[in-house]
């Protein structure tokens, strides 16, 4: 019994550090932009409170995502039989516990020795938030343990997990860490003289093994952070570099943002908002041939948008959607595959999270970046819908009349939620507000308008929409977090480099340069989720671009909609699977519906990488 009370005790705690982080992330930026207009000042420490506050939110939303057990990942395992996948689950585990092991000492010799005695944000030393970081490594090692089938198994591996975990820490570590494990210098210096020369023939071989995991299911965060290990430790470099470039991007400045967005998009979806934009959207293009296929786009476009995870749209909306299509004349393999298609269009668009991820991973402008997704995300979604009209008209599918009352009636039942993006992208343009101001606002105006004004959800259900938004915080923020060492790990060994002289000798051709970054954007996009794929590859083709003279803003568009792509793409893409599993469809199925409108989104990928002016033609 005291078991359960202190897992509930402990779980009901991690929601509440989740609910009040998120909240206060909030209220800073807000209260910002307040003191500002009305007192012609700001609130002291008002940004070191807001970053730290990622960090705390980040590693608390790990733990509930590892609780939930819906980290990112890629598992191929379902082709497997019962007895092999739960062996395969039981390796995953097991490595997972002692990767987490492994980071949660090197983060906890980072924040007791990463900052000087006096630092602090505001009245509380630095170090106090930073522990956020091992205890969030620690509590995940430990879920992972309790994974594993049978009392004897959880306890072997818990105490074989922390063993291995601290022992390899200890072996591949600065002196910082050996400090703090207590262990005696010169026995470890010894030992990892011998072990050391052995590491770095087996590094190789122990990356296979951890794709080998990641193929079995194991989560992208760790499988990017134990490769950045292995690569740190060969190259004789402390461990605690790891929670060092995750502290450094965690606390960045536009950062806030993803997680304030992801609030915002959350909000509306957890509303009758898509409802009303249903209802918006019909009234005023179901009288067109493939109206209804026009208006699925558009609001498809709209919440991905705003959530940052085409998964959630096709979630959320897609049982809507698709029996709005089926009702109007669609085949539901018409309506299956556009929808499927359509969760990632609104990746292009303002204030869409991989487009900031982006701008900050390649450090382009932000503002830039928004405004050069436009024009190519106006294009997709044109393809889409031309595609749609061209259906309608080849089956006949009978239009509604348009009627001028319950269309004025439709827009303005939907107001609220049409000026939400424009309000917002408005104060940002304007030079009103930060980025991160805009992102809280955009929480005050969705918070505003569903709870205060529509009514359609109470106080009450505050924590259910913060609990669903959480894992998608938790999830995309460790994969940053973790994704950065080995980030750092490439540009400091002189990759890109090495990589751009390569190309420099062997490719010529600009065009053949941007056709082979095509082909391996598109494979990259369907085997990582886009956001390790940014911090991973985003440093690797900066340079290439700056060699063919690519414009960095059209370089990151050319990036982003081939990750677009990627989700489409047989077999592993992301958003294949969602589908599947929203329409109850088997697999192969969704491949078939999903083949012409992958085409279709491959022509426009096409037509942005080799026109530049559709990402550069509204910055001049």
């Amino acid at each position: 019994m005291m078991g359960v009370d202190l897992s509930s005790f402990w779980r009901r705690l991690e929601n509440a550090a989740a609910y009040i982080s998120i909240i206060l992330l909030a209220f800073f930026p807000a209260m910002e932009v307040i003191v500002r207009k009305f007192l012609h000042s700001g609130v002291p420490n008002s940004g070191q409170y807001t970053h730290h506050l990622v960090l705390v939110i980040t590693f608390v939303g790990a733990m509930i995502t590892a609780r939930e057990n819906r980290h990112l990942a890629l598992s191929l395992n379902f082709h497997l039989s019962e007895r092999v996948r739960r062996g395969a689950d039981t390796f995953v585990h097991i490595v997972a516990a002692i990767l987490l092991t492994l980071f949660s000492w090197a983060s906890l010799s980072f924040a007791l020795n990463g900052f000087a005695p006096g630092q602090r944000i505001g009245p509380m030393p630095i170090w106090i938030p930073v522990m956020v970081m091992p205890l969030g490594f620690f509590v995940m090692a430990v879920r992972h343990t309790l994974c594993l089938p049978g009392r004897a198994m959880r306890l072997a591996g818990g105490v074989t997990a922390f063993i291995v975990g601290t022992v390899i820490a200890s072996m591949a570590a600065g002196n910082a860490l050996n400090s703090l494990l207590g262990t005696q210098l010169g026995f470890w210096n010894r030992l990892a003289e011998g072990v050391l020369p052995i590491l770095h023939t087996l590094v190789l071989p122990l990356i296979l093994l951890l794709i080998l995991t990641a193929l079995l299911g194991a989560p992208i965060f760790l499988v990017l952070g134990g490769i950045a290990s292995l690569l740190f430790a060969r190259a004789g470099q402390p461990l605690e570099v790891i929670p060092n470039e995750a502290y450094s991007m965690l606390i960045s400045h536009s950062l806030p943002a993803i997680p304030l967005f992801t609030v915002a998009g959350f909000i509306l979806s957890e509303s009758r908002a898509g409802e009303r934009l249903v209802q918006l959207f019909r009234g005023l293009f179901s009288w067109i041939p493939g109206g209804l296929a026009l208006m699925s786009v558009l609001v498809c476009s709209f919440f991905t948008t705003f959530t940052g995870a085409s998964g959630v749209t096709i979630l959320a909306l897609g049982a809507l959607l698709a029996y709005v299509l089926n009702q109007g004349g669609y085949e539901k393999r018409f309506s299956h595959g556009l929808l499927t298609a359509s969760g990632s269009v609104g990746l292009l668009f303002p204030p869409s999270l991989p487009i900031i991820i982006y701008g900050v991973a390649a450090g382009v402008s932000i503002k830039d970046m928004f405004i050069g997704g436009i024009v190519p995300g106006l294009v997709m979604i044109s393809a889409l819908a031309v595609f749609g009209i061209s259906y309608a008209r080849r089956r006949r599918i009978p239009r509604e009349p348009f009627e001028t009352r319950p269309a004025v009636r439709s827009v303005g039942v939907a107001l609220g939620e049409i000026l939400l993006p424009v309000a917002i992208l408005l104060a940002f343009f304007g030079g009103l507000t930060t980025l991160v101001e805009s992102s809280a606002l955009a929480v005050v105006y969705a918070f505003v308008l569903e709870f205060l004004i529509h009514r359609d959800l109470k106080l009450r259900d505050l924590g259910r929409v913060l609990q669903k938004s959480v894992p998608i915080i938790g999830g995309v923020l460790i994969i940053l977090a973790l994704a950065k060492g080995l980030s750092y790990y490439i540009v400091d060994a002189e990759v890109p480099v090495s990589l751009t002289h390569w190309v420099e000798a062997h490719i010529g051709s600009r065009y053949v340069f941007l056709l082979i970054l095509n082909i391996v954007l598109l494979l990259t996009g369907c085997l990582m989720d886009i956001f390790s794929a940014i911090m991973v590859v985003v440093p690797l083709i900066l340079p290439l671009g700056q060699l063919f003279g690519i414009h960095p803003v059209h370089l990151g568009i050319i990036f982003l909609a081939n990750m677009e792509l990627g989700y489409l793409t047989p077999p592993v893409g992301l958003n294949l699977f969602l589908a599947s599993y929203r329409f109850n469809q088997p697999l192969s199925r969704i491949y078939r519906d999903v083949i012409p409108f992958f085409f279709i989104q491959l022509i426009t990928v096409l037509l942005i990488t080799y026109l530049p002016f559709l990402s550069t033609a509204l910055l001049k």
